[in-house]
């Protein structure tokens, strides 16, 4: 008794208990919304277990009439039985359809809930993470969760009900094998204290190793091309070879514990059944029970040792499950982005939508959480009708900048600020410190609410797999055909669209398959003028563009009349041309360059 004590007291310090009670209170926290249907799959376990008690009753009477040989009474009695049997069926059946029913309900909610809250958690916290990892904690954790929330509480009132109603009858038929159905106890809470530390540590390894694989095979299958190209099969085949190598020798440790475990448990259960068989015999002999008696003592022992299992197997089951919600809560406690301002947004929108809005950054410094600087006192302008240019060497800061117009993450030192027109920033200053706006109504700051105002074009293929209409919808769901032409026109792709067989309906697979990487980036472009927001940013989105189509599509931008705020990072000279006014990125700060300036960095390229 003082060892378990000790026991106790150094899991309380060690903050386990507690952490898996946080764990516990927040699973539950979905599943009590469907506590009556909870409740119901409850009743009918509880209900299920009287009649299985009945049903053991009607048993020792069938077997005590035949030995008996009181015929008058058999054909009731098994009637009887029969009855009782179809009744349990069909409660299996309900308790069944209960179980999948909440348990589908309640995986379906937690995984829309995580996949929100993952959507909304900040960037820069979120880029942590494997994707691999996430999508094992967003699928595997989730449904861990949904499947055991019903093998936790409710089924340990089920259990716990059965014991006692079986030991109960036990108690009034004959006290004397009470004393067998507490045999097995000793070693079954022996073995739980032993193996809860192991448990755990399982369940930690397998979800590691779960969320490896998934990261491994998510890259392999999404870089497949590169694979190809730099004759990486052979390579790739055996990384998956040595990942199912180790996966699998750590499932077979597992399993060897759980066949040690089971072999114990089941060596037990067989001494404790050829006890209460022993027992039972020398009670039938000396004429202190009936055989009919004996055959239900046997029955209900046998309920009593499986129950006694059943109620031990919930601790590995509440283990996983805590773990699992461990690890959905490393996810979904993570600082979360700012959206309270939509209202004051919509507002601002609509003072300004037909003067355009200012893009302000002003004395913002900004390092990443693993030390590197990259900002510092760094301040920009941008005017509606105007295209501005970013330049500066790769890795200086050029999509870090756009990160913070983006709100995707937020500088130490200084804001950056949507001003309306031109009235929020005084004219004619854009270099250094003399850069200013005011503050009022025409100004606010920037947030994540504030992303309905931009477009963005990123680097890279960003186009859905759908068709070209259903990507261009997925940022205006109520845009007509002709507006969808329009942008295509503005971004110089409706003169290939309009000649594939389907139009605008063409398919368009995984990662833009099916078009080239020019002609993906300028369905990405038009995509972002499609929206109409009053701020462009393109982040080397011209970079597969011939010179002539890529001047096009930047003169189209700026003659379109609609008060659009573009600013640009690029590498190509051409694009520096047709900028209004073109910074760079000197020593972790965002210079005006003049027409000199701009010519050497022509002349560099």
């Amino acid at each position: 008794m003082k060892e378990k004590i000790k026991f106790l007291l150094s899991r309380i310090r060690a903050g386990r208990l507690q952490e898996m009670w946080r764990q516990t209170v927040w699973i539950y926290r979905y599943a009590r919304r469907y506590w009556l249907a909870m409740v119901f799959y409850t009743l009918l376990g509880m209900f299920g277990t009287v009649v299985s008690l009945l049903t053991s009753m009607v048993s020792k009477n069938l077997v005590d009439i035949i030995t008996g040989h009181e015929a008058g009474m058999v054909v009731q009695t098994f009637c009887m039985m029969i009855g009782l049997n179809v009744g349990a069926t069909l409660v299996g059946m309900a308790s069944d359809y209960a179980a999948g029913w909440i348990g589908m309900k309640v995986d379906a909610e937690i995984k829309a809930d995580i996949f929100e809250k993952i959507l909304v958690t900040d960037w820069e916290s979120l880029t942590g993470y494997h994707t691999g990892d996430l999508l094992t904690r967003w699928s595997s954790d989730a449904s861990n969760i949904s499947s055991g929330v019903l093998s936790f509480v409710p089924n340990f009132i089920i259990y716990f009900f059965r014991f006692v109603s079986a030991f109960a009858m036990i108690l009034y038929y004959d006290a004397s094998f009470a004393i067998f159905a507490f045999l097995g106890m000793p070693v079954s809470l022996l073995l739980s204290r032993t193996l809860m530390n192991r448990m755990v540590n399982n369940d930690r390894r397998s979800a590691a190793m779960g969320a490896k694989m998934s990261g491994f095979n998510q890259e392999a299958f999404s870089n497949v091309q590169i694979i190809k190209a730099f004759d990486l099969v052979r390579l790739y085949i055996a990384r998956l070879r040595q990942l199912q190598t180790e996966y699998i020798s750590m499932k077979l440790d597992f399993k060897k514990m759980a066949i040690g475990t089971s072999l114990l448990l089941s060596t037990v259960g067989l001494l404790v059944s050829y006890a209460s068989y022993g027992w039972g015999i020398y009670r039938v002999w000396s004429g202190a029970i009936t055989y009919g008696t004996m055959t239900m003592f046997l029955t209900l022992s046998g309920t009593l040792t499986g129950t006694l299992h059943n109620l031990t197997a919930l601790v590995p089951t509440a283990i996983g499950l805590t773990t699992s919600a461990g690890r959905l809560m490393d996810i979904v406690e993570m600082p979360r982005e700012d959206y309270t301002h939509d209202d004051e947004v919509e507002r601002f929108r609509e003072a300004h939508r037909a003067e355009g809005i200012s893009l302000c950054v002003r004395d913002v410094s900004y390092a990443y959480r693993n030390g590197t600087k990259v900002f510092e006192h760094a301040f920009l302008v941008a005017r509606p009708h105007e295209v501005i240019g970013l330049v500066g060497p790769s890795g200086e800061g050029k999509t870090t900048m756009m990160r913070l117009m983006l709100s995707l993450i937020a500088p130490q030192e200084g804001e950056v600020l949507l001003c309306g027109g031109n009235a929020g920033v005084e004219s004619g200053r854009y270099a250094g410190d003399e850069s200013k706006s005011h503050a009022g109504d025409d100004v606010i700051a920037l947030t994540a609410s504030a992303r309905k105002l931009f477009s963005y074009v990123p680097q890279g293929n960003t186009l859905f797999s759908g068709t070209i209409a259903e990507n261009m919808r997925n940022v205006k769901p109520e845009a007509t055909e002709e507006e969808m032409i329009e942008a295509l026109r503005l971004a110089c792709a409706w003169e290939f669209v309009e000649k594939l067989p389907e139009g605008l309906y063409s398919p368009v697979k995984e990662r833009g398959g099916g078009f080239s990487e020019g002609q993906a980036q300028r369905l990405a472009i038009a995509r972002a003028l499609l929206r109409k927001s009053p701020l462009l940013l393109l982040d080397e989105a011209t970079s597969a563009l011939d010179v002539a189509t890529e001047r096009r599509v930047l003169k189209n931008i700026m003659q379109d009349r609609y008060p659009r705020t573009c600013v640009v990072t690029t590498h190509r000279p051409t694009v520096l041309d047709a900028c209004s006014r073109v910074y760079g990125i000197r020593d972790r700060r965002c210079i005006v360059l003049d027409e000199a300036q701009i010519e050497e960095q022509v002349r560099g390229f």
